[in-house]
């Protein structure tokens, strides 16, 4: 009897926020809408691994520290925290008024305070082989083995690496950090996937798998405004799962969603003109932001065994990357989203950046003629017929490419393949040259650079790179506290790469976003992450 009766009291709830949008007082929306074609296949942060699962669980749990728009860490449920000079020990103070949500589980049904052990519970949980979570390389081969996590009072939280690990602070805002309770995750069990509960700003209501989630505002969340004022505004989000692009588009177009990011072939050139402005049409209706993305496009070329000779020659690798106009493919592939990549692998809006520091390859034709004369292939003879290896969506990007390097001699076949049989292709080392792209999981260039790494295999090192000189340098850079100190190794890092051409930088990929007038208080991000809990509908 009690969880039906817990049912019927859920309804009126679910029709509130399904169907009435308007405050019948101020006349305004107090109920986002938003669509994810992706889907979401869990809401259990230890799972928060593609930006579906992220977006979502961003609204319903919180961590120890948060990003802001410059990607810079900040306090969340820890209001401040030490790092101890060897770097090894990271010790968070955390705050006293954060409730989790309330459920029938906790004493009373009203959701208890979060306490230090609540985070030792929840990164051991990344790191247990018997939940297989997808975060549990956050951790593994970091932390001390013996005493990882320790909760020293109910209000300091304690990390414990084995070696000093400079990234491990902005790995912490991932939504894997996520603090969770013991008692709801041991009721539910591998069912905690669709019963969250968290700290966050919005609670779940009801989430109908390849349809709806409904959340409801946390009337007890934490944070508040400069003024004082409780977040969040919203009375609550609506997350449809319309997967064809083209209908996501419609639905904004006609006012049913609030917010839409990314651009489909299907209507990109509706909205944006090839400059990359809103189309005139567009002007007074919605509002475009773009900023940059924490995502490098690249070509990939093999550095083990191969059947390519010509690409071991690092001639051939500096020619090739010369030979490219990346600028003009931005500006007729790609409507003006997204920034020539001519300083390395770390992209734009990660700190680190500098283009001043790290020079890369820009197009020069008649110096990528020279090269192939240097390295005994002139106008490309000897170096026979090379392979490209992309998938379909990016036919027309490496299409573009193969005639730029038809130019300097260089012929090329493109082979489209489903883009997950060419990444375990790649993990194999079964193809010497490929379209591929890294999309940052937190706001560090390491996470550019560990693609480098020779003691990393594929993943992340798919171009099977090995470089003594550059192993140093990246060792030397994770043991570093210093932050300019470590931004002058991750340079040397940079140019070392850049010379010796492993990979063919693209571009610096761009966020795109488009909201009606009404949207306030929406934040950008390089890391697409959405933050609803400021958000105003007027």
């Amino acid at each position: 009897m009690k969880r039906i009766r817990y049912f019927f009291l859920l309804i009126p709830v679910v029709l509130v926020l399904a169907l009435r949008c308007n405050n019948p007082v101020t006349n305004k929306r107090e109920v986002f809408h938003m669509n994810i074609s992706a889907g979401l296949t869990s809401l259990d942060p230890a799972f928060s691994k593609d930006q579906a699962t992220m977006w979502c669980d961003n609204q319903i749990f919180n961590g120890l520290v948060q990003i802001n728009e410059k990607l810079e860490v900040q306090p969340c449920i820890a209001k401040s925290w030490k790092i101890s000079e060897d770097a090894l020990h990271y010790e968070f103070y955390l705050r006293n008024d954060v409730f989790y949500h309330d459920h029938e589980k906790f004493p009373n049904g009203k959701g208890r305070k979060v306490v230090a052990q609540d985070f030792v519970y929840s990164f051991n949980r990344l790191i247990d082989s018997t939940v297989a979570s997808t975060g549990g390389w956050l951790f593994n081969d970091k932390v001390d083995k013996k005493n990882p996590f320790e909760a020293v009072n109910d209000s300091t939280f304690r990390i414990n690496l084995k070696t000093p690990f400079h990234p491990m602070l902005g790995m912490l805002t991932l939504q894997y950090c996520s603090v969770v309770p013991k008692e709801i995750v041991d009721f539910y069990g591998k069912d905690f996937r669709s019963h969250p509960v968290g700290t966050g700003p919005f609670k779940m209501v009801r989430w109908e798998e390849s349809n709806v989630l409904i959340l409801t505002k946390n009337d007890n969340y934490f944070e508040r405004d400069t003024a004082g004022v409780r977040l969040p505004y919203l009375k609550g989000v609506r997350i449809s799962f319309t997967a064809d692009k083209g209908s996501e588009f419609l639905q904004f177009s006609q006012g049913k969603l609030d917010f839409m990011t990314g651009l489909d072939i299907s209507y990109k050139d509706k909205l944006l003109t090839p400059t990359g402005e809103l189309q005139p049409e567009w002007k007074n209706k919605i509002n475009f932001e773009k900023m940059p993305y924490l995502n490098t496009e690249y070509l990939g070329i093999s550095m083990a065994k191969q059947p390519c000779e010509a690409l071991k020659n690092k001639k051939v690798r500096q020619a090739i990357n010369y030979a490219i106009d990346r600028k003009k493919m931005i500006a007729y592939l790609r409507n003006g989203i997204g920034a020539s990549a001519e300083s390395g692998m770390i992209p734009k809006g990660v700190p680190c950046f500098d283009e001043n520091a790290v020079k890369g390859y820009t197009y020069d034709v008649e110096k990528a003629k020279k090269l192939l004369i240097e390295a005994g292939f002139p106008n490309g003879k000897g170096i026979g017929e090379i392979k490209i290896y992309s998938n379909p969506t990016y036919s027309d990007l490496i299409t573009n490419i193969a005639n730029e390097l038809a130019n300097i001699g260089i012929v090329c076949k493109i082979e489209n393949t489903p883009a997950t049989f060419l990444r375990e292709a790649m993990r194999k080392n079964e193809v010497e040259f490929f379209r591929a792209s890294w999309i940052g999981d937190y706001p560090d260039g390491e996470n550019y650079l560990t693609l480098f790494y020779s003691k990393n295999g594929a993943p992340p090192n798919y171009t099977f790179f090995k470089n003594e000189a550059y192993d140093k340098l990246y060792e030397a850079a994770m043991k570093e506290t210093n932050a300019a100190r470590t931004c002058d190794l991750y340079h040397k890092m940079e140019q070392l790469i850049i010379d010796e051409a492993p990979v063919v930088p693209l571009f610096y990929d761009e966020v795109t976003r488009f909201t009606h007038k009404n949207v306030k208080g929406l934040p950008n991000n390089a890391m697409n992450l959405v933050i609803l809990k400021g958000v105003t509908l007027e």
